[in-house]
């Protein structure tokens, strides 16, 4: 071998970098480990926030070899949430909002309508939401300019009423894309401020949203608030009771005339429905004793009797009433009642009335909300502190010399009166002024506990977002979860492994020895290059590892497939090592590029647990192919250099398939009858039963739970129907008859944090209501439709284009339509059988055949192993074309030849790359067994078709391209090289 030095030298400096950055991770791993048993109280359990000090104190300590605590976090082959639990988080950035701000000076109805009509087509739309929005507000004002909406004096320098229409769109997005990315950098800051290990925050490109993955996170409920909050802040006069006096009695006047319309119209309701045999007058006396008896029970419910004093002496109102009085605040006759810059606002934390046991919420009539004198922006920092009056926590503030300045002659003119401190619409502090406060400090109090007021610290000091975020994607798994998950990852790696180093040793004998080296040495490397680019591990990225390492097997088998060609050709082992490596190589090759393709398509596409796959993959193909190729030469050039010799084989594999004549070409139509029954009958599944789309596809939530005992699914769905009234809700088993998923399109377009709160609490009460069989929530998710319809057309696209650069590229490596015309059946043949058997079988086995993201990416890995093991048919075939067409030869005997020659390799890379995949779909975990069981009957498809349905739709093709040119079958024709 040429460079011999040279590889070796490239061997041992790529196996020390990859050892070192393995052993990186196995330090940061040890200290997090020591860092958990410090935080540990004496009752075994982890006080809080003690093991985070812990880490802090050494993360920027030197730990290892020059290395802080730091470093070592950013280069470590880290867990992914699905196998330690934790959060996973897309927000996108609403344009919405940022579009009715820049044309706030507008006075044009028809703005709103086009924000609203562009909003909804963004949900079925890939299209840039400014663009829908200027072609909807077209349609309602053709002739109007849009600067005469946009232009202001706060962009005046950049817009005025004679800017074209293109120079409006440009300022606009740019404005979009401003606030994209000043939100990307708050929540970055509110995240960096969270106390997680290791977040991962990243901007998904070509769009406005934002990917948040925290592990470790046990509290959704506080992550919802702190990603999604505005944080916007305001310093606003509270209106007294005083001053508000005759505006109080006359609201109470309307609230006794809605109390009297509704008592009329309830006797009129009843004397309806009494009996009509009954006199008027003993109908009138029915209902005037119905109409007495509610009353005595109805004074309590009256609107009359709304406002109840509040236990800090204020005024409150019940929290059951408070959307009765949202929607009297709301009717024209109670707007003019009250001065036009007040609005009522309700406290952050509601109470308990000590004497009714009711809760209750303070109410504040606040003057100037929305325009108010002092706002966030003059916050120069906030940190949690605690009141030195009560010992409660609070949160104290500075402000900047202008917002000092304002909160100085805004407490003068206010002495004696409150100030409200709004955050979000919600009052959290109203206390009373008692003196001009001077030098911009201040404190916001309100009941807080301790992490209350460190997150509403860490908001305020991140500044408020530019536009709303709503949460599009969210899927939680608990710790516990993850803990299972990466135990039977582990198990099914390390059994994976194993058993395919034992079938290779058995199948080739000393060589097998060689090749299990190598795979060993691959896996190495492998995980070192991850650790080295602060990869993650995910379940399916394990499986992917492990995958890589039974398709590695294939570069080794092509290699020893033809050295014992050679080897029985009667050439020396010299010679035939020699030669085995290079008549291989072409095929090596073009089978590593067809995956690439996949993997960067994979890549591309794919979000969350696919591209985990994918990176593995990815970084599989390089690694394996450098062990195959130089890293067993090597090994073999040493045998050579002491004059020894390797045996390729065993006494039961000699003979195996030796001399095969099966006649693939004669018998295709029978083969085209067989694929094609299978393809209708799938069809007809899929056109009746349809598939099960995964909530990625469809949208809306899935909850994964877990019972003690075995459970049916029915009772669980009957149980669960109240949770979500009016919407259909699916429940499946999952990953065993003691749990389940269940999934609905519930409230799914509410974006607000208090709605997923809702319904995950109404869920559990109804799980552990179960009679000697409670259940209980271990996992969430959540797709909201933009993204759901995102998620169908990134996956319809990305199969699109694998088939397009799949067909180039063989096009381009075999100068012939006819092999891109077989490639390209084959792989919609795979495709739809894949497709056609999960419609079949879905509902009938115990796990899930949800069609979803996961299954779009088995689809393309499929293709991915299709196209590799049609390509090294077709190398063969090809090799075939050349060497004997000289001889005449009927091309159905050369193509059948060439087919039967490449019988072992495809049977040893197809045994040894299922067996991986079946121990992975028994040990693998629930998570990706849908995943992994795509992937199992890929590989049996793809096989099928390389050998029965490419090969002879190659020859279809070349004798219609022959029948054209007046020829004959017997003609062999020209394949370039």
């Amino acid at each position: 071998m040429k460079n011999r030095v040279g590889i070796l030298v490239l061997f041992i400096a790529f196996s020390v970098i990859s050892l070192y950055y393995l052993v990186r991770t196995w330090k940061v791993n040890d200290i997090r480990k020591d860092a958990s048993e410090y935080a540990l109280g004496k009752d075994g359990k982890e006080i809080p926030g003690k093991k985070q000090r812990y880490l802090d104190s050494l993360w920027k300590q030197d730990v290892f070899l020059g290395s802080t605590l730091e470093n070592l976090s950013k280069q470590e082959l880290g867990l992914g949430l699905d196998l330690q639990g934790g959060m996973h988080v897309i927000l996108e950035v609403s344009p919405t909002e940022i579009v009715k701000s820049l044309a706030k000076g507008s006075r044009d109805p028809r703005v709103n309508q086009a924000v609203e009509s562009a909003r909804k087509l963004a949900v079925s739309s890939s299209t840039n939401f400014v663009d829908l929005f200027v072609s909807e507000y077209k349609k309602l004002a053709p002739n109007t300019k849009l600067s005469t909406v946009f232009t202001n004096s706060s962009n005046r320098d950049i817009l005025n009423l004679n800017s074209s229409d293109a120079e409006v769109i440009r300022y606009i997005k740019g404005e979009v894309d401003g606030a994209f990315d000043r939100s990307f950098k708050v929540i970055q800051t509110r995240v960096d401020k969270f106390g997680v290990a290791n977040p991962n925050l990243s901007k998904i490109p070509g769009t406005n949203r934002i990917q948040v993955e925290l592990p470790g996170i046990d509290n959704p409920a506080r992550v919802r608030k702190l990603l999604s909050g505005a944080a916007k802040l305001e310093f606003c006069e509270v209106y007294s009771m005083q001053d508000l006096g005759p505006s109080f009695d006359a609201f109470a006047a309307l609230l006794n005339k809605i109390d009297l319309e509704t008592k009329i119209s309830n006797v009129s309701n009843k004397i309806a429905s009494k009996d009509t045999t009954k006199s008027g007058l003993a109908s009138a006396l029915a209902a005037k004793s119905d109409s007495t008896k509610n009353d005595s029970l109805s004074n309590a419910n009256s609107l009359a009797n709304i406002f109840v004093g509040s236990p800090t002496g204020g005024m409150a109102v019940r929290i059951k009433d408070t959307s009765r009085l949202n929607q009297v605040l709301k009717r024209p006759e109670a707007l003019g009642m009250f001065p036009a810059n007040m609005t009522f606002l309700y406290d952050v934390s509601p109470v308990e009335n000590p004497v009714t046991k009711e809760e209750v919420v303070d109410i504040y009539p606040v003057k100037d909300h929305g325009n108010a004198p002092i706002e966030g922006d003059v916050i120069t920092n906030a940190k949690q502190d605690y009141d030195p009056m009560t010992g409660k926590p609070d949160v104290s503030m500075q402000m900047n010399a202008l917002g000092a300045r304002k909160w100085k002659n805004m407490t003068g003119a206010n002495v004696g009166n409150r100030i409200a401190i709004i955050l979000d619409n919600y009052v959290y502090s109203a206390p009373n002024v008692n003196q001009e406060i001077t030098g911009g400090n201040s404190s916001i109090s309100g009941g807080f506990s301790v992490e209350q007021a460190q997150d509403l610290a860490n908001v305020l000091k991140a500044g408020k977002l530019p536009a709303p975020t709503n949460i599009i994607e969210e899927a939680v798994v608990g710790a516990s979860v993850g803990s299972e998950a990466l135990r039977a990852g582990v198990l099914s790696s390390i059994l994976g492994l194993i058993a395919v180093l034992i079938f290779v040793l058995i199948y080739y004998s000393q060589a097998g020895w060689v090749a299990n080296v190598a795979l060993l040495v691959n896996l190495v490397l492998l995980l070192g290059v991850m650790a080295s680019f602060g990869a993650t591990m995910t379940l399916p990225g394990i499986a992917g590892l492990v995958l890589s390492v039974g398709m590695s097997v294939d570069a080794n088998v092509l290699i020893y497939e033809r050295v014992k060609e050679e080897m029985a050709a009667g050439r020396n082992f010299i010679t035939a090592i020699s030669e085995g490596f290079r008549n291989a190589m072409p095929s090596i090759i073009d089978s590593n590029v067809t995956t690439l393709i996949t993997g960067v398509i994979l890549f591309i596409f794919g979000t969350g647990l696919v591209k985990g796959f994918a990176t593995t993959l990815l970084i599989g193909i390089f690694t394996s192919l450098f062990c195959a190729v130089f890293v067993s030469r090597l090994i073999f050039d040493y045998f050579i250099k002491k004059e020894k010799t390797i045996n390729f084989k065993t006494a039961w594999t000699e003979k195996l398939f030796k001399d095969s004549n099966i006649d693939f070409i004669k018998k295709r139509k029978i083969f085209y009858t067989i694929s094609g029954a299978i393809i209708l009958a799938g069809a007809i599944s899929i056109g009746i039963r349809g598939f099960g789309l995964g909530v990625d596809f469809k949208g809306g939530r899935t909850y994964e739970a877990k019972f003690e005992k075995n459970v049916n699914t029915e009772n669980v769905r009957s149980a669960v129907a109240s949770v979500f009234p009016d919407n259909a809700v699916e429940v499946k088993t999952f990953g065993g008859f003691d749990k389940v998923k269940i999934t609905s399109a519930y409230k799914i377009d509410n974006t607000e944090p208090a709605v997923e709160d809702e319904i995950k609490s109404n869920l559990d009460k109804v799980l552990a209501s179960f009679k000697e069989n409670p259940g209980k929530v271990v996992g969430t998710s959540k797709v909201g439709p933009t993204i759901a319809n995102d998620t169908i057309w990134s996956s319809l696209q990305a199969i699109f284009y694998s088939i397009i650069i799949t067909f180039i590229y063989i096009y381009i490596r075999f100068r012939s339509v006819a092999f891109g015309f077989g490639a390209v059946v084959a792989l919609f043949h795979d495709v739809l059988v894949i497709l056609g058997i999960f419609s079949l079988l879905n509902g009938l086995l115990p796990f899930s055949l949800d069609i979803d993201q996961a299954f779009v990416g088995a689809v393309l890995t499929l293709m991915g192993y299709s196209m590799n093991d049609t390509v090294v048919v077709f190398d063969r075939i090809r090799e075939y074309l050349r060497e004997k067409g000289s001889k005449k030869e009927p091309i159905e005997t050369t193509i059948n030849n060439a087919l039967n020659s490449t019988l072992s390799r495809t049977a040893v890379t197809g045994v040894a790359t299922l067996i991986v995949l079946l121990i992975l779909l028994v040990f693998g975990g629930e998570t990706i067994r849908g995943f992994i069981f795509c992937m199992f009957l890929g590989v049996i498809v793809g096989t099928y078709s390389s050998l029965f349905i490419a090969a002879p739709i190659v020859v279809d093709a070349m004798q219609r391209r022959l029948e054209n040119e007046g020829e004959t079958m017997k003609a062999i024709p020209a394949v370039e090289k």
